[in-house]
C-alpha cells in the first residue's frame, strides 16, 4: 500500500511542560511516510512558542489562532494540513512510536472506515492523578467509553485522537467551534451519521496526562456533561445512551432526599440504593488498585465522576433546552488553568 502524507494538528495554549515530548514522540514515529506537525497555538505566553521555534525540523510548523479555542484550532489545522490524512492530538498527550503506522492501516484496510483510533494510557504527575487515572480507566468510571477502558478490536461510537482521511473532513463538514467540550465526540457523531465506521484497535496507544487535582476533575467532568446537551440539541439526537446515567444518578439522589422528607420510610429504600452504589465502588475500586487502601480512594473517585456529569448534563437542558440560552464566554473556560 501507498504511504500517504499524515498532518498531526496539535491545539495548544500554554503547553511549555509538555509540549517538547508531545512533538518528540511524532518525530520518533516508525512510520515509513511522511509526517507533519501542525502545532496551533492559541498565542501562548508562557514560553511554549519559543520552542516549537527551536525544532530544526522543516515539518514542524507554528500556525497561530486568535480565537484560543480548541474547536477553531483544528479547523485551522485542517485548513492548512497537507496531508491526505490528519490526526488530532491533545497538548497533554504523547504517541507509542506505531500510533502513525497503525492509524494508517486501519484506514486503508477497510473503505467504510472513516475514523481510526486506539486507547488512552492515563498518566498522572501527583498522587491525586495517580487515583484520577484508574478511576478514568474503569468501566465502572467510565462507562463503556472502549478509549479509556481498552477493549477489543472493533467497531465503536467514538475515539480519542482520532485519525481521519480530509476528504471525510470536507464531506461531514468542520468541528463545531460552538463546542470548548466534546468538539471531537460530536464530530464522529457526523462520522457515523455520514455513513462511515470509526474503528479502535487496542495497538494504537496514545499516553494522556490527567487532571492532578479533584476541583480540576469535577470542573473537567461537569463540562463533559454540560456541553453534551449542546450536542444533542444541535442533532436533535441523544448521540449514546451511557450519556444518561449519571444525570439518572443525580436525579436519583434528588428525587429520593425530596420524597424520603415527604414519606420517612423512603429512606430506607434510599439507604439501601445508596448502599448497593457503594458497594459497587468499592468492588470496582479494588479491582483497578494494587492495594486496598488505594482502592479506597479510588472508589470516592466515582462519585465525583458520575455527580459532576450528571449534575453538569442537568444544568445543560436547563440552559440549552428550557430557556434557549446560547454557550457564555464563562462556560467556555477550560479545567487546564
Amino acid at each position: 500500500m501507498n504511504k500517504p502524507k499524515v498532518s498531526i494538528i496539535i491545539p495548544c495554549r500554554n503547553e511549555v511542560k509538555y509540549i517538547a515530548k508531545n512533538i518528540d514522540s511524532i518525530l520518533s514515529q516508525n512510520y515509513t511516510g511522511e509526517i507533519e506537525v501542525l502545532v496551533v497555538d492559541g498565542f501562548s505566553d508562557d514560553g511554549t512558542r519559543d520552542l516549537i521555534k527551536k525544532y530544526d525540523h522543516a515539518l514542524v510548523k507554528l500556525i497561530d489562532n486568535p480565537n484560543k479555542f480548541t474547536p477553531d484550532a483544528l479547523n485551522i489545522g485542517v485548513d492548512a494540513a497537507e496531508g491526505d490524512i490528519f490526526i488530532i492530538l491533545g497538548g497533554h498527550a504523547y504517541l507509542e512510536e506505531s500510533f502513525v503506522k497503525l492509524n494508517v492501516e486501519a484506514l486503508q484496510k477497510d473503505k467504510s472506515v472513516g475514523c481510526a483510533g486506539g486507547k488512552i494510557v492515563n498518566i498522572f504527575e501527583n498522587e491525586t492523578g495517580a487515583i484520577i487515572s484508574k478511576a478514568m480507566g474503569s468501566v465502572f468510571g467510565v462507562g463503556n467509553a472502549t478509549f479509556r477502558t481498552g477493549g477489543k478490536t472493533g467497531y465503536v461510537d467514538t475515539v480519542a485522537f482520532g485519525a481521519y482521511y480530509k476528504k471525510v473532513h470536507y464531506e461531514i463538514g468542520k468541528f463545531d467551534e460552538d463546542l470548548v467540550r466534546n468538539q471531537d465526540d460530536e464530530y464522529n457523531y457526523k462520522v457515523n451519521k455520514a455513513g462511515y465506521k470509526i474503528f479502535f484497535n487496542p495497538d494504537i496507544t496514545s499516553y494522556y496526562y490527567v487532571r492532578g487535582s479533584i476541583k480540576k476533575l469535577f470542573k473537567q467532568y461537569y463540562q463533559y456533561g454540560y456541553w453534551k446537551v449542546y450536542v444533542n440539541k444541535k442533532h436533535g439526537t441523544i448521540t449514546t445512551v451511557r450519556q444518561l446515567v449519571p444525570m439518572l444518578f443525580v436525579l436519583g439522589l434528588l428525587f429520593g432526599v425530596f420524597i424520603s422528607l415527604l414519606v420517612p420510610l423512603f429512606w430506607w429504600i434510599m439507604l439501601l440504593g445508596v448502599s448497593m452504589y457503594a458497594a459497587l465502588a468499592l468492588y470496582f475500586g479494588q479491582k483497578v488498585s494494587d492495594h486496598f487502601t488505594e482502592g479506597l480512594k479510588i472508589s470516592s473517585v466515582f462519585p465525583i465522576l458520575h455527580f459532576s456529569y450528571g449534575s453538569g448534563y442537568l444544568k445543560g437542558i436547563y440552559d440549552f433546552i428550557f430557556i434557549g440560552k446560547k454557550p457564555s464566554q464563562k462556560s467556555k473556560t477550560t479545567s487546564r488553568g
